[in-house]
């Protein structure tokens, strides 16, 4: 086991990919992610588990559907369980993501991106 600090700027910059998580770290059964985000995701929800979202830059909006979340540096988000969302980034935005290991960013193990650790 490795013991060490994780600078997320610097694991930033070491890809360009849009809505595509890179591990930085796990924390109990939970990938620990960063990702990069432009324009809009696709609706979807989880069934098992919440998503949640820390702003690191930038902004983001979480569509709902019977609202908008507007979320900005330093602001984290939860959606629960189930709930339908659609995240949208008007400008690049980075994000701090927490999941349990080994949930689809889709919803959706056919149409998720594959995680990979960086």
């Amino acid at each position: 086991m490795h013991i060490h600090s994780v600078n997320l700027a610097d694991k930033l910059e070491t890809f360009d990919e849009i809505w595509s998580p890179k591990i930085v770290s796990r924390y109990n059964d939970s990938d620990i992610m960063v990702v990069r985000v432009l324009g809009e995701f696709n609706w979807h929800s989880h069934p098992d588990s919440d998503d949640f979202f820390l702003v690191l830059k930038g902004r983001l909006t979480m569509r709902l559907r019977d609202r908008e979340v507007h979320i900005g540096p330093g602001e984290l988000f939860v959606v629960p369980a189930g709930v339908e969302h659609c995240p949208v980034a008007d400008e690049e935005t980075h994000l701090l993501l927490i999941e349990p290991k080994g949930t689809p960013n889709t919803g959706d193990v056919l149409t998720a991106a594959r995680k990979v650790e960086i």
